[in-house]
């Protein structure tokens, strides 16, 4: 081999080095600046939490199903609310890896030492003696939506439930009569007209004096109108609540039955959406009436559509509201007033267009 040819060579060599070197080099650079920055950013966060914002009170929301719309929308008006006040209120059972009874949740809640708890009550003995053990603990309680009447809690927030019942006895008294008029050719004598069969549905492991307060309402709003007794049967189904599942087999059952109503009253969102839904399934829309229970977007749409005859829309972030105002005053003057009632709207074929435009506008 030639001398020049050995000098080429060793050019090569000494290139390939050189390049190595540059790389290694360029790759110790880019380490050094991801390591500086991640070690800036890693300082930071305490930095950022200890700049974080810190509130005077720290509430807890306890309900019987944090994911449904209704519970989220009441969520939503307390959390902005509190926050007017520097106030923090959590809805408890979400950031838990499993799901607890909202006994369970009362029992953490006390333990967790918390400035207030807002909890869907019942009027059993176990929720009463968790609200006195809280308040024996020096936590004020506010009942919401579900009252305890026989505990120590603060205030109720929730709705008028006989208002509620009249407004559907309002809408029952409608279908009768829309049924008077069809059967009018046909039937010569108030005997052969057809009685008007209503099931309303309850909650079959709930103890909620609101709901019994709501049947009575509706009867007394018919039975105010002039509809005699042979128009009309009024029948209560308990739905088995214990999660979506077995509220849909409870309804469905109904519609399995060999005397299926014309009118259903549901006196939640879940039991509204299921029925809606079997209504469908089984081509019953148009002879089944369903009088619903919130104004979520499925049911307003079901409304619009005729599937559903009418809901009754509840200012859900006024009850979160309501259930913060409650607690502030009670922590500012000493007391605070025992009762707060959110306002209902009856939302049918007749308004429906006007509740859609006024939620879109929003």
């Amino acid at each position: 081999m030639s001398i020049i040819g050995e000098e080429e060579i060793y050019k090569k060599k000494i290139g390939r080095q050189y390049l190595i070197l540059m790389l290694t080099l360029v790759f110790m650079l880019v380490t050094l600046i991801a390591g500086a920055l991640f070690f800036r950013f890693y300082k930071s966060d305490p930095v950022k939490q200890a700049e974080s914002r810190v509130y005077d009170k720290y509430y807890v929301m306890i309900t019987d199903n944090y994911k449904s719309d209704f519970w989220k929308s009441v969520y939503s008006g307390a959390f902005e609310a509190a926050q007017e006040e520097n106030i923090y209120v959590e809805l408890f059972g979400e950031q838990f890896s499993k799901d607890y009874s909202e006994e369970e949740l009362m029992e953490i809640a006390i333990a967790s030492k918390v400035d207030g708890i807002i909890v869907y009550a019942s009027e059993t003995l176990e929720m009463s003696r968790l609200i006195n053990k809280a308040v024996d603990a020096g936590i004020p309680v506010v009942t919401l939506y579900g009252d305890c009447t026989k505990s120590d809690r603060l205030s109720f927030v929730g709705v008028g439930s006989y208002s509620i019942g009249k407004m559907y006895g309002g809408q029952i008294i409608d279908i009768i009569k829309e049924k008077r008029r069809e059967e009018l050719i046909e039937s010569e004598t108030i005997e052969d007209r057809t009685q008007v069969k209503i099931t309303v549905l309850v909650g079959a492991d709930a103890q909620d004096a609101g709901q019994n307060i709501i049947i009575s309402g509706l009867q007394d709003a018919i039975n105010q109108n002039n509809v005699t007794d042979s128009e009309f049967a009024v029948s209560i189904v308990a739905v088995d609540n214990t999660n979506n599942f077995s509220v849909e087999e409870s309804i469905r059952d109904i519609f399995l039955g060999d005397d299926i109503p014309n009118v259903i009253v549901c006196l939640n969102e879940l039991s509204t959406v299921c029925t809606y839904q079997a209504v469908v399934d089984f081509n019953k829309v148009g002879e089944v009436s369903i009088l619903g229970y919130y104004d979520s977007e499925a049911i307003v749409n079901a409304i619009e559509r005729g599937g559903v005859y009418a809901t009754i829309a509840i200012d859900a972030a006024q009850l979160g509201q309501y259930s913060v105002s409650a607690l502030s005053d009670y922590y500012e003057f000493g007391n605070t007033s025992e009762y707060y009632l959110a306002d209902v709207t009856l939302i049918n074929q007749d308004n429906v267009a006007d509740f859609l435009k006024e939620e879109e506008d929003e």
